[in-house]
């Protein structure tokens, strides 16, 4: 099969079934002997763990805000160059994003040129679905609509009528996936233990045999043409450069970077793209805050998010870690914590003892959803992200040695109370930085 296959699977709304299709859609590739690279349109890093187990391949994020374009292309084309198809799973609906259209699933089609993949739910509906495809392929003609898969199907009945409605807007029906109760995503909390990871085996290997019973795979691999012309290695010069003004942060050190990053089953929420761009700093190293003792050797400490809240009981039973941890920070070492890592280095959550780098109590306890893209502005350069947890700190700061500061704003550039805090040179906060686009050692300018 030719290569440089490549296809983006979008939905009309929230809630089609996208991830259940792409995991599908992902193995039932893989079990023609294709060598698939999936991608995540936007921020999402739950979703990229879904991916990696249904495809063998870890997935990668394209979001239009946290990057430039042309780093988009740059890695939709450096990860994917060796792949037989890449498939990149929307979010949301496939026009939604933090303002109007910018932002979505459909921006990052259109910007790579690839095809799109419809996924219309089937509830409650049947031949009136026509109207609503035929105003997806013409609302903007940038976009190719590639076909449609329908979701949730409850017989061949209804599938004729789908299917002819279909064809009345003009647009290629590629089959559907049935109602099937085994495809429910049987937790959140994706690949924490080994029976989470054996559940969703069980639905990711369900998915595959109902694509391939109902989807046409081949017509659907024939409508993956890309045509995006970036170039694998173009970028590289200038992320290389981005990155040497790192150094000058350590400027006892006379080889190159030591960096060590906590991944495990409560620290798993990374941007691959993060991690490669830290590699270019140096050597990565990772470890486990559940079972190490010790901190390897390392001049940059990164606390990723997580979900420690699950893991609590065991992170404060493993005491040497939580005071290598404690005595780095007072030793001055370079440490980035964000969202679960931020709640591992507070004094405690809901009472299981932590860290206690920061003097502050967090709480899963009475506990809303915070949702957002954040950015802030150091020394004339805007660095960007993404706040998402359900936890919050319960109590002021008791330490006139920890700085508390709201230098964050909304996509949109609202000011929001999102705090960092900063001790030494701790930054910590509940915001995921993205720092692949740009620069990692801003953040200790603030």
């Amino acid at each position: 099969m030719k290569k440089d296959k490549a296809i983006l699977i979008g939905a009309t709304t929230s809630g089609s079934g996208k991830t259940t299709f792409t995991m599908g859609l992902l193995r039932a590739l893989s079990n023609r002997g294709l060598r698939v690279q999936p991608f995540k349109s936007g921020p999402d890093y739950i979703d990229p763990l879904y991916h990696q187990q249904a495809a063998g391949q870890e997935s990668v994020n394209l979001d239009t805000f946290m990057g430039t374009p042309e780093h988009v292309k740059h890695l939709f084309t450096h990860y994917g160059h060796d792949a037989d198809i890449r498939v990149v799973e929307g979010a949301m609906g496939l026009f939604d994003g933090y303002d109007g259209p910018r932002g979505s699933a459909a921006e990052v089609a259109m910007l790579l040129d690839v095809p799109v993949v419809l996924l219309v739910s089937a509830r409650a509906t049947a031949y009136s679905v026509a109207p609503l495809i035929y105003g997806f392929r013409h609302f903007n003609p940038q976009l190719h609509l590639a076909g449609v898969v329908f979701n949730f199907v409850a017989s061949e009945r209804q599938y004729a009528t789908l299917r002819q409605a279909c064809h009345d807007a003009g647009v290629s029906c590629l089959g559907y996936m049935g109602r099937n109760d085994a495809l429910v995503i049987p937790s959140r909390h994706l690949g924490l233990t080994i029976e989470t990871r054996q559940q969703t085996e069980q639905l990711i290997t369900e998915a595959a045999r109902e694509v391939e019973a109902h989807v046409e795979i081949e017509r659907l691999i024939e409508a993956c043409d890309n045509r995006t012309t970036a170039q694998p290695n173009s970028q590289f010069s200038i992320l290389n450069s981005q990155f040497s003004t790192l150094n000058s942060q350590f400027s006892t050190l006379n080889s190159q970077l030591r960096l060590s990053v906590a991944r495990d089953e409560a620290f798993n929420f990374i941007y691959r793209a993060n991690i490669d761009a830290l590699r270019r700093m140096g050597t990565v190293t990772f470890f486990s805050p559940l079972r190490d003792r010790e901190l390897p050797p390392c001049d940059l400490l990164y606390l990723p998010g997580g979900y420690p809240e699950l893991f609590a009981a065991q992170l404060e039973a493993n005491t040497p870690m939580c005071r290598a941890i404690r005595a780095y920070a007072e030793a001055g070492g370079h440490m980035l914590a964000e969202c679960g890592g931020f709640m591992y280095l507070c004094h405690d959550i809901d009472g299981h003892t932590m860290c206690g780098v920061l003097p502050l109590h967090t709480t899963m306890q009475g506990a809303r959803l915070h949702l957002g893209y954040r950015q802030m502005t150091i020394g004339g350069e805007t660095l960007r992200g993404h706040e998402f947890h359900y936890s919050r700190v319960c109590d002021d700061l008791t330490s006139a040695d920890v700085h508390e500061l709201r230098l964050q704003r909304s996509a949109l550039k609202v000011p929001v109370d999102t705090p960092i805090y900063r001790y030494k040179n701790v930054v910590a906060g509940y915001t995921h930085w993205y720092w692949a686009a740009t620069s990692i050692d801003r953040l200790w300018n603030i």
